[in-house]
């Protein structure tokens, strides 16, 4: 007799799951390359969630029966229809982009904390000093500016660099950055 299971996964299953990958990797590439590269770019919080996601429809499709490739690709298309209506709401609608987007905020301006930011980001002095470091930042009089960006991500500006003010246009405080006008 032939043994018909693999690590504990007989060679019907196996071959599902086969057929699934191949299948939901296909719909991916296909979605993916009609809507474009911003599909799996980390421009907001939303499209971080997004990402999420897909990544859990495409994992629940290869490794269980429910959902199947089907409802799977389905959801995928849901998914990119989604987030290419929010992507067009928030270059068009400003209502919109206020209440997917997060608004970036100074966190630093020169050597001073802005401690109201700070409490708003919900990040600890702690998490800033080690942004700091990751820069390669080694004191504080070399700090320019530090902005929480919508997406999560901080970014450390340093001292001695012109600034572009359009540049922090749609920053929360960023005219207690040293240069920058007020608006």
């Amino acid at each position: 007799m032939i043994e018909t299971s693999w690590l504990g996964a007989s060679a019907s299953s196996v071959l599902s799951m086969l057929v699934s990958t191949l299948g939901i990797y296909v719909a991916l590439l296909l979605f993916t390359r009609l809507s474009g590269l911003r599909s799996f770019s980390k421009m907001s919080s939303f499209d971080f969630a997004i990402t999420v996601a897909l990544g859990s429809i495409l994992a629940s499709t290869v490794l269980s029966k429910n959902p199947a490739l089907l409802t799977g690709v389905g959801a995928l298309a849901v998914l990119y229809l989604i987030q290419y209506v929010v992507a067009r709401g928030r270059r068009t609608s400003p209502w919109v982009k206020r209440l997917v987007d997060n608004e970036p905020r100074v966190l630093m301006a020169g050597e001073d904390i802005l401690a109201h930011n700070m409490r708003a980001a919900r990040i600890t002095e702690g998490d800033l000093n080690s942004k700091l470091r990751l820069a390669g930042i080694t004191h504080r009089a070399q700090v320019l500016a530090v902005v929480m960006e919508s997406t999560g991500d901080v970014s450390v500006m340093r001292r001695g660099e012109d600034i572009d003010p359009r540049l922090f246009q749609d920053v929360r405080d960023a005219e207690r950055i040293p240069g920058v006008p007020s608006r």
